[in-house]
């Protein structure tokens, strides 16, 4: 994981400009992905290496939200989601169907369907429940389930989707 977050680091869009702040100088980086901050102390003076250091670097790391049925590949085909959730909004379901998902052109080199992975800067939502339709033999579409059971993973889901929706171009219809 470590590996994925740092090629995406490097390979994403990413401008770095210096901003001033009270005693130190921090560097503040930008990008069009959400990302999550970290702090890292570095010193002005140089020290022999694996000694400690006084000031603080803003560290950002971003991964744009994905989908992927075979883990490292992401899914091209954006999908049609449905939603449900219960009267108490304690649980809910969502439904995630792919028409013509571009998982069935690399599967035969990449390996079979492991699950749905729903993958962002918070980590993974993963289920097993995934089914493939086929019409005259030749996979056409693909249905996933993801269950919430409490209200933190109903939260955690939406979070998801926010990000996936806003990188996407995906709207709400609530019908």
């Amino acid at each position: 994981m470590a590996a994925v977050m740092k090629a995406l680091a490097v390979g994403s869009p990413v401008s770095a400009r210096a901003q001033p702040r009270a005693a130190s100088q921090q560097q503040s980086l930008q990008s069009s992905f959400n990302g999550v901050s970290l702090q890292c102390r570095r010193s002005s003076r140089a020290r022999p290496c694996g000694t400690l250091r006084s000031s603080s670097v803003q560290v950002v790391m971003m991964a744009k939200p994905s989908i992927q049925f075979i883990q490292g590949t992401d899914e091209q085909t954006i999908p049609d989601v449905r939603l449900t959730k219960s009267r108490d909004g304690t649980n809910g379901v969502a439904i995630f169907s792919f028409e013509q998902p571009s998982v069935f052109d690399s599967s035969a080199e990449l390996g079979d369907i492991t699950g749905f992975y729903m993958i962002d800067e918070e980590g993974v939502l993963q289920s097993v429940d995934v089914s493939a339709k086929f019409v005259n033999g030749k996979p056409a579409r693909i249905e996933a389930k993801y269950v919430m059971r409490t209200p933190r993973e109903w939260d955690r889901f939406m979070r998801f989707m926010e990000r996936y929706s806003q990188a996407n171009g995906l709207q709400f219809v609530k019908n």
